[in-house]
Order: structure tokens, then sequence, then C-alpha cells
């Protein structure tokens, strides 16, 4: 369940040009490791094609998988909440095509752009929060009372 609004068309068109200006395409091949849990969240990503997990440590197992992200979804956000570190790790299922941004930068602007900054915290937030209902829905499937899931 991601956030249906892709970052630029959350932006105000006067505002999408300076987010474009500090934009990195990138690929990735497949398993390709993003970040792991618990250290620097520096960058974030836009991911224009193929999917990358998210994981969860696990003691004395391998990462759980907790989600998968895919095409026009965000790629991070711990980046732009202190302390700046990763809540999961990340790793790409195949190749993956995307925009990647200097967490530091765009922090700035947010800072020095107030409307820019209102629109990418919302942004953020809104992915966040679609995140978590997606979670609990996934976890009301796993454990809650029979048919509480979707329907509810």
């Amino acid at each position: 369940m991601a956030n249906s609004r892709n970052l630029f068309h959350a932006m105000p068109p006067d505002r999408r040009r300076r987010l474009s200006d500090i934009a990195v395409e990138v690929s990735m091949p497949r398993a390709t490791r993003l970040f792991e849990e618990g250290r620097r969240a520096d960058r974030f990503w836009i991911i224009h094609s193929g999917q990358v997990a998210l994981d969860q440590r696990v003691p004395g197992r391998r990462a759980a998988v907790v989600e998968t992200l895919g095409r026009g979804e965000l790629l991070g956000w711990s980046w732009l909440f202190p302390p700046y570190l990763w809540h999961l790790g990340a790793q790409t299922v195949g190749p993956v095509e995307a925009v990647e941004f200097d967490a530091r930068v765009v922090r700035d602007l947010c800072e020095s752009d107030p409307v820019l900054g209102r629109a990418m915290y919302r942004y953020v937030a809104e992915t966040v929060a679609d995140r978590l209902h997606g979670t609990r829905v996934r976890l009301l499937d796993l454990y809650g009372p029979q048919g509480s899931g979707l329907d509810a």
C-alpha cells in the first residue's frame, strides 16, 4: 500500500525544479545492499523500476523481509528525522533504476525553503502512514480474528 503520489507531484510546481536539479539517476544490479539498520541515513531514492526488499535483523537468524518497494515508491525516510539512522536494511531484488538524493542537501533545502520543506515532510509523513497502515493490515491477516484484514 504505497503513497499514490510521486515525490515530484507532491511538490508545488515551482519547487519541482529545485528537487530535480539535485537528483542523480542511478542503476543498481541485483543483490545490491543499499543500507543497513542502525547505520547513518545519508541518502534516499525514488524507484523508477525494479524492486527493493526492506528487511529487519532477527537475532540468530537471517534478516526478515518486512516489505518490498517498487516503481514510484520512496525508498528511505530515516534521513529526514534525527538521529538520521536507518530503521531497516535494504537490498535490491533485481536490477533497479532510481533517482537518488543526498539527504543533507535535501534537509538544507527544506530548511531554506519552507514551502518545499512543508511539502517534503507531508509527503514523507503520508508515505510512513500508508506503510504503517499496510503493516497493520498484514498483522491482522496473520494474527487477528478471521476476516479482520482488508475488510475491516
